[in-house]
């Protein structure tokens, strides 16, 4: 039973923990470092980190190639807060608490996020090791994370889905793509509960509505924080084809292949993004 006082307060000590550990923490900006992104915690600078395990209420990942890690870092003297590793509903995880460090970044005072994935492509002209930024979601087999008691410190019980992502980020992220010659799609992002991968019917269910990629995680996220009011910005790095698509079986060890093929484009993507956001 979900018990809306101890959950609040939990994310109050968790938010107390790290500000006590990053003296004069003013960071707005959260980048989730998906499969691919994780060097880009050594293309900011580093001024502190904390491992999940020392935070209190932090869950701890378990999936391989997420260290589970959070790094105060700067770029250009812009403070950034850079998470290394998130929570799945397939590890056994409750909605709570994939979408637990979401509610700790608000009541830190975060107002832009940037979330990361590995995804499977389904677009037409896709290939792995591609980009695609998610200008919406397709959430049909995700247990919504908003059920139960609202929390009202953070929104409103009933939130508009519209604009789930901010239409000038995504137009900003492509420009920067351009001028940077980085390949990247546009697309709808597809959640399935996992660790499955998905059958080749599903994967042509999903492409009939109109799904440009499909993945296990993000939709959860951006959904609490849409109620957090944050500004969304989401990428899928492309890892491999979804199935029936592909003409291989699927496994996880392609995926880490290919995120870290894509890894240079996306850290570089990423990287001047940040630095032209508000």
């Amino acid at each position: 039973m979900f018990d809306k006082d101890s959950y609040l307060a939990s994310v109050e000590r968790a938010a107390f923990y790290i500000q006590s550990k990053f003296s004069g923490f003013d960071a707005e900006t959260a980048i989730v470092l998906g499969s691919g992104l994780g060097p880009f915690a050594d293309m900011a600078e580093r001024i502190s980190s904390l491992s999940y395990s020392d935070i209190p209420g932090f869950p701890v990942t378990t999936v391989i190639g997420h260290s589970g890690e959070l790094i105060y870092s700067q770029i250009e003297g812009k403070r950034i807060l850079l998470l290394s590793g998130r929570f799945h509903y397939y590890e056994g995880n409750d909605m709570s608490v994939c979408t637990y460090y979401v509610r700790v970044l608000s009541k830190l005072g975060i107002k832009n996020l940037i979330l990361t994935n590995a995804a499977g492509g389904i677009l037409d002209g896709m290939e792995p090791a591609d980009l695609m930024v998610i200008s919406d979601h397709i959430s049909l087999f995700c247990e919504s994370p908003l059920r139960g008691p609202n929390l009202d410190c953070f929104g409103d019980r009933f939130i508009d889905q519209s604009y789930v992502y901010d239409r000038e980020r995504i137009d900003l992220l492509k420009k920067t793509a351009s001028e940077l010659g980085i390949k990247l799609h546009e697309g709808i992002y597809c959640y399935t509960k996992g660790p499955q991968y998905e059958t080749p019917a599903e994967i042509r269910l999903i492409k009939a509505l109109g799904g440009g990629a499909v993945g296990m995680s993000t939709v959860p996220e951006a959904i609490v924080a849409s109620h957090c009011k944050m500004k969304i910005t989401a990428i899928s790095c492309i890892t491999n084809l979804a199935a029936g698509i592909s003409k291989t079986a699927l496994n996880h060890e392609e995926v880490l292949q290919n995120a870290a093929k894509a890894s240079s484009n996306s850290c570089k993507l990423v990287y001047e993004f940040v630095k032209k956001i508000d």
